[in-house]
């Protein structure tokens, strides 16, 4: 058959959620001892290291961020769940390159009508553009021929 799609998936590099996760840790040990007295420290000290928590917990929980296969494409909803949509609720698949300063890179923007799905590198583990262009692959190869 001319549609066998691969199904693949990009996920959170591994290093990231142990990457924030010391963060966190580091954050909680810095407040606490800075504190030198002042309540105020140890307490954002913990809820920045709460927020980075949470955070690299739910990059350990759900680490996928994207699956592609011959159906359509399936996307986080929400914190631990997932949304599948459906190659003809998908409007278009673009990489927006932003210029400027700071830490911007490419994004993939996956517009689905109601809703818009931004993914960067450390989303993806990869390229946003080679994603993009696997993205393109499976859509064109889908089994009713629109794409």
């Amino acid at each position: 058959m001319a549609y066998d799609t691969i199904a693949q998936q990009w996920r959170v590099p591994p290093a990231l959620p142990v990457l924030k996760l010391a963060a966190a840790a580091a954050l909680l040990a810095l407040g606490v001892l800075l504190a030198e007295g002042d309540p105020l420290r140890p307490v954002l000290g913990g809820l920045a290291a709460a927020i980075l928590t949470g955070w690299g917990l739910r990059d350990l929980v759900a680490p996928v961020r994207l699956a592609v296969d011959a159906t359509g494409i399936t996307v986080p909803a929400g914190l631990l769940s997932r949304r599948h949509l459906p190659w003809p609720a998908v409007q278009t698949i673009e990489v927006q390159r932003r210029s400027g300063r700071g830490l911007a890179g490419p994004t993939l923007e996956i517009d689905a009508g109601e809703s818009l799905h931004l993914f960067s590198r450390l989303d993806l583990g990869a390229d946003p553009a080679e994603v993009a262009d696997a993205l393109y692959a499976a859509r064109a190869g889908k089994p009713d021929g629109t794409g």
